[in-house]
């Protein structure tokens, strides 16, 4: 079976993986399904297209098995949902229970219970019925998270209940047990199994039963007997999370981990201030109540919206590549595997990346917009120091030879990553906002298109847009289009409305079609663009805080921005009025006609017809200006 040589986790959970031999497999964003495309032969034409299989991954045949189960298990470390199908899982790992697992119970602050600390020096919390466990190494920059996971059901499956359904099968149970026996009868039976005692809990927990039985028939019937269609299949899943941006569910138990190597550090002597990330996370360990972690369930076997999967091998993971070439990735990436090296990035706020070696160092991307920077943290495996390096990415150090890994080569790599991203979030296409299992009734499928939130005419300038996903678009009028992101949300936090800019780069759009994408720090012959736009979002957010709006606006209707058109048109005309200087002359000689004694001469005359000449002209070219605006408005709804 070939090898792996790259992995590629998109924003929306699809994956791509490409093999030794040239094959290549991708997995739906769901994981329901699967395209494996075969290497192509070398007798094969170059015009020839590759033998494609499309299979569901449920039924998928023992060729591609152990392939698929490699890349489902690549894809469940790093995705927010898990796709666990039961025909996939080893038996071996496969575990029935009788229960449903949707929550844990983590330890309280107050005690050390469940926390483990190892020889390694990694730190182990175990929640309360063990279903969970989280373990943090001392390098304190990546943590793993274990828990027990339902399989993927079908969609119409029995298992798959709503809470009234559930609720109302309990009922019939509870109805059921009490025409057998009463709580007396039940009082010194002991169950076999653990999951057994906790399915009878269930049913007693409902209201007392006062109807009892005696020893007749009725009472020679047993409790309905717990077969293996009663049980669910459960496996462990392995979530590989950062700790600069740890998932909700998983704050608690990570501030556990923290507060517990902060300890034993702080008994060695050990400096621990390594990361400002430990900041973060102390803060979220001082809250109360947040003992219960959700748990992520895993996705339905099949999907319900199968034609928003896309099945588009990147040109990316088929060539070798140099390090001045760019990416061709179709998302947003999330972790991409490379040879051994992780590389995971973040969205949330700001583009930033993480590199993982694999000797338990990581390079992390800084600076006032990330990139520009790159700071390595590392521990000696001897001594135990730790040791901090940074990294320009304009003055990189040559590859030394007999090292691990090259430096160069490592950030080259998560730069380019970082810039492909930077166009992706620039784009006006907003498909990688809608895959397919957000689309699932009962998840959170909201926000999925972005809504218009400002749009503004600025005259002899262009036309302004903002859209609630951050994203502003200027046409202007000499034909150039900008788009940059900016977080018009700051000033509900109350930050500096610098701080707005969350993005380091902007997209310069030509009238040709070509793109080029620039550095907002330094934009060159084009700052005039950036300057403009930069300035009409400070406006916009300064006058948002005056009225916050608790929901976004809608998309300005066609009549309204006809409206607001008109009213451009006679702010112009107006304005072409006051500096021709006609209305001054106009109101001067009616105060000299209201005199008594006014009588009219030739020059008086004179100048009334050059006054009327000058305001026909006015009006002339006030009708020009105004066609050529009409002519612009209607090529931009084109």
């Amino acid at each position: 079976m070939a090898a792996e040589v790259r992995m590629v986790l998109y924003e929306d959970d699809s994956l791509q993986v490409q093999y030794v031999d040239g094959s290549r497999l991708q997995l739906s964003p769901c994981g329901s399904e699967f395209l494996f495309e075969k290497a192509p032969l070398v007798s094969a034409h170059p015009l020839e297209q590759p033998e494609r299989i499309r299979q569901r991954t449920h039924f998928v045949i023992s060729t591609y098995r152990e392939q698929l189960e490699r890349a489902l298990d690549f894809r469940n470390s790093f995705a927010t949902c898990p796709f666990l199908s039961e025909s996939i899982i080893p038996s071996e790992r496969k575990k029935r229970m009788f229960i449903d697992i949707s929550e844990v119970r983590w330890p309280s602050l107050d005690t050390d219970d469940g926390m483990i600390c190892m020889q390694s020096g990694t730190v182990k919390i175990t929640s309360l019925d063990g279903h969970a466990y989280l373990c943090l190494p001392k390098s304190q920059h990546e943590f793993t998270v274990h828990f027990l996971c339902k399989a993927s059901q079908k969609p119409d499956s029995s298992v798959v209940l709503s809470e009234k359904n559930n609720q109302a099968q309990k009922d019939k149970l509870v109805e059921k047990a009490g025409k057998i026996c009463t709580y007396g009868s039940l009082s010194g039976q002991r169950l076999k199994n653990k999951e057994n005692e906790l399915h009878c809990q269930i049913m007693k927990s409902k209201e007392p039963l006062k109807k009892s039985c005696v020893n007749g028939t009725e009472g020679r019937e047993a409790l309905p007997s717990l077969g293996a269609e009663d049980t669910c299949v459960y496996t462990w899943v392995k979530q590989c999370c950062s700790v600069a941006s740890c998932p909700e569910e998983w704050k608690y138990p990570l501030s556990l981990a923290l507060r517990c190597l902060n300890k034993i550090s702080s008994m060695s002597g050990i400096d621990v201030n390594v990361t400002k990330n430990r900041i973060l996370i102390s803060d979220v360990s001082e809250e109360r109540g947040k003992e219960v972690s959700v748990l992520p369930r895993a996705l339905l076997l099949s999907c319900s919206v199968p034609h928003l999967h896309r099945w588009n091998f990147c040109d990316s993971l088929s060539q070798r590549q140099s390090d001045e070439e760019e990416y061709s990735y179709p998302e947003l990436v999330k972790v991409v595997w490379y040879k051994g090296i992780t590389y995971r990035l973040t969205h949330k706020n700001m583009n930033s990346v993480e590199i993982y070696p694999g000797d338990g160092s990581v390079f992390r991307s800084e600076g006032a917009y990330f990139g520009n920077y790159f700071t390595y943290y590392s521990i000696q495996e001897g001594s135990g120091e730790r040791e901090e390096k940074t990294y320009s990415v304009n003055n990189l150090p040559p590859a030394r030879p007999g090292s691990l890994f090259s430096v160069c080569s490592l950030i080259k790599q998560a730069t380019r990553i970082l810039q492909h991203c930077a166009k992706i979030r620039l784009s006006l296409s907003h498909n990688y906002r809608i895959c397919c299992w957000k689309m699932v009734p009962g998840m959170n499928n909201t926000n999925i298109l972005p809504v218009l939130l400002r749009e503004s005419l600025i005259p002899s300038v262009g036309r302004f847009l903002a859209y609630s996903d951050d994203k502003v678009h200027v046409i202007f009028l000499d034909g150039i289009t900008l788009t940059l992101n900016w977080n018009f949300g700051s000033f509900i936090e109350k930050r500096q409305v610098n701080q707005g800019l969350s993005l380091g780069w902007c997209k310069l759009t030509f009238p040709d079609g070509r793109d080029q994408l620039l550095q907002i720090e330094h934009p060159g012959l084009y700052e005039r663009y950036v300057t403009t736009v930069i300035s009409w979002c400070r406006r916009v957010t300064q006058t948002s805080q005056r009225k916050v709006p608790t929901h976004p606006l809608p998309s300005v209707p066609e009549e309204n921005w006809c409206v607001a058109s008109e009213l451009e048109k006679i702010k112009k005309f107006n304005l072409l009025l006051e500096n021709s200087g006609v209305l001054n002359r106009i109101s001067s000689k009616k105060n000299e006609q209201s005199s008594d004694n006014y009588e009219p001469q030739y020059s008086e005359i004179f100048l009334e017809e050059v006054n009327e000449r000058q305001v026909s002209v006015a009006l002339k070219k006030t009708s020009e200006i105004l066609q050529d605006i009409d002519d612009l408005l209607s090529n931009s709804k084109k």
